[in-house]
């Protein structure tokens, strides 16, 4: 199976805040349960060999969010990264960032600070490329880019923008798999999923289980991909 799987994996981890509501826990709760499925999504797919996986971890637009809800995220990720990151680096994680970081930017110093180091330290790992879309969106990307080039004074191409994008070096997602039953984009890789496959999971993300990614990927393996062009079968 593992020759049918796709390269590279991304999450839109929707479900958290209502996954907890139901329960009649805070919409932190969710999210900490949320981080544990992180974990095991990526024991999971570094067990099957795919090389790639992006999580949509935080947009732009959830700074609208109640500070409360906000704060308590940056505390899961400093916890998380602080706790694993040891660990991350036996298991031959490597880890980044995408989003923006530049000057002005809303993020914490010190949450600024622990992506660096974060970055830095699993830089020469291999097994799984796993990144976290933080201060994030499609859109944001795409203006940042542009004007990066702009600036430079550097002639747009296809080339020379996927050279400007947060995502470079890293190849285009296969797979774009969201959970929660929404069957939406929400701004997430606007550029890079032009002939991404999409699957969408009922499963809130923390009940995201093994069997449904087994699943998923089952479904992907399925299906053909084109990329605009004619089946050699029916252009015969």
């Amino acid at each position: 199976m593992k020759s049918h799987l796709p390269t590279h994996v991304a999450f839109i981890m929707d479900g958290n805040g209502r996954w907890a509501q139901k329960r009649g826990l805070a919409r932190l709760k969710g999210h900490a349960a949320g981080v544990e499925t992180v974990r095991s999504v990526c024991e999971e797919l570094s067990k099957l060999g795919v090389e790639y996986v992006t999580f949509y971890t935080f947009s732009t637009e959830n700074w609208k969010r109640p500070w409360e809800e906000v704060s308590g995220l940056f505390t899961l990720m400093r916890s998380y990264f602080k706790s694993e990151l040891n660990t991350i680096i036996e298991k031959g994680l490597r880890i980044r960032f995408i989003g923006d970081r530049g000057e002005g930017t809303k993020l914490p110093a010190d949450i600024l600070e622990l992506m660096n180091e974060v970055e830095a330290k699993t830089a020469h790992n291999t097994k799984l490329h796993a990144t976290f879309a933080i201060n994030y969106s499609g859109r944001d990307e795409l203006l940042r880019a542009a004007r990066k080039l702009a600036a430079e004074g550097t002639e747009i191409t296809a080339d020379t923008f996927e050279t400007a994008l947060d995502t470079h070096g890293l190849p285009d997602p296969d797979f774009i798999i969201r959970t929660s039953g929404e069957q939406r984009i929400s701004n997430f890789l606007l550029w890079q999923i032009a002939y991404a496959e999409l699957y969408f999971c009922d499963a809130a993300w923390p009940d995201f289980t093994a069997t449904h990614l087994q699943a998923a990927l089952s479904a992907y393996t399925t299906r053909q991909r084109r990329f605009g062009a004619v089946p050699a079968t029916t252009a015969a």
